[in-house]
């Protein structure tokens, strides 16, 4: 029987969920406990996808990558892996409908890593929509779960919310981004005299971002709305930290909120998610 493989596959992607990220580990705990695993499953997907080309320094990233994009693809096509990552996001991505043109997106997002050191406003909007919307998306389908029509009107908040988490992250890995890997994510901007005006404008984008996503967020199932709610609160706690801060110290150090004042966030969003305040 492939049941205890399946239940190992699992607990590795809510493992890596619970590694890599606090915040999202904190939001997928509210969401209904039925959604638990296909969040979980998607998340340990893209995460290692992620670290393939942003951690595995001293090894070929592009044989890996390339790898686990044929790896992905038979383990879709067969409805099984051995990589416990890939079993758990095929049985995910065959529940809930997902179509591989997301998946391919978000890879080909992944490989422009490994070329890109500096994005024009082109490329910079392919990567935005392979790294995050498509991944809202992703999410939103099992949130949805199989109403098209929710989906549809849905679709375009989801992935205002990946933009906004992702160029949110952008803003607070700066300087790892641009001194130990040598990127330029956001276009015609220069980190070496990264000013004001450039700060604030692509802040202008991001609440933007998020104001755009709020619409869908009010409008999701109870079973999701809590958990996805908790997530954009803390990032707009992220996000208005950033804000307060001078050009210059976006490249001092990576900006972040200790995991302390995590808790007293989670309370915060609860509180406004039970009264309707959102």
């Amino acid at each position: 029987m492939k049941t205890l493989f399946d239940q190992v596959s699992y607990q590795c992607s809510k493992l890596i969920t619970r590694k890599y990220s606090t915040s999202f580990s904190l939001g997928i705990y509210f969401l209904s406990p039925r959604l638990h695993k296909s969040i979980y499953n998607i998340y340990g997907f893209v995460r290692l996808a992620d670290e393939i080309v942003d951690s595995f320094e001293g090894y070929n990233k592009k044989y890996l990558l390339d790898k686990f994009r044929k790896d992905t693809l038979d383990a879709i096509e067969q409805k099984i892996s051995i990589n416990p990552i890939l079993n758990s996001f095929q049985e995910v991505y065959h529940q809930n409908n997902i179509e591989w043109e997301m998946v391919d997106v978000f890879l080909t997002s992944m490989e422009m890593d490994l070329s890109f050191t500096e994005y024009d406003k082109s490329n910079y909007d392919d990567y935005i929509l392979g790294s995050a919307e498509v991944v809202g998306l992703m999410c939103l389908k099992v949130f949805t779960e199989s109403d098209s029509e929710m989906y549809d009107r849905l679709k375009p908040s989801a992935m205002k919310l990946g933009s906004a988490f992702q160029k949110v992250n952008f803003l607070r890995d700066a300087q790892a981004d641009y001194e130990g890997l040598g990127r330029t994510y956001f276009p015609e901007v220069s980190m070496e005299v990264f000013t004001q005006q450039d700060k604030q404008k692509i802040e202008s984008e991001i609440s933007q971002d998020f104001s755009d996503a709020l619409v869908g967020i009010k409008l999701l199932p109870l079973e999701s709305r809590k958990g996805v709610y908790l997530a954009y609160f803390y990032y707009m706690k992220l996000f208005k930290k950033i804000r307060r801060l001078p050009a210059n110290r976006v490249l001092e150090a990576r900006i972040r909120i200790p995991n302390t004042q995590k808790i007293g966030l989670m309370v915060q969003s609860l509180i406004r998610h039970q009264l309707n305040l959102l």
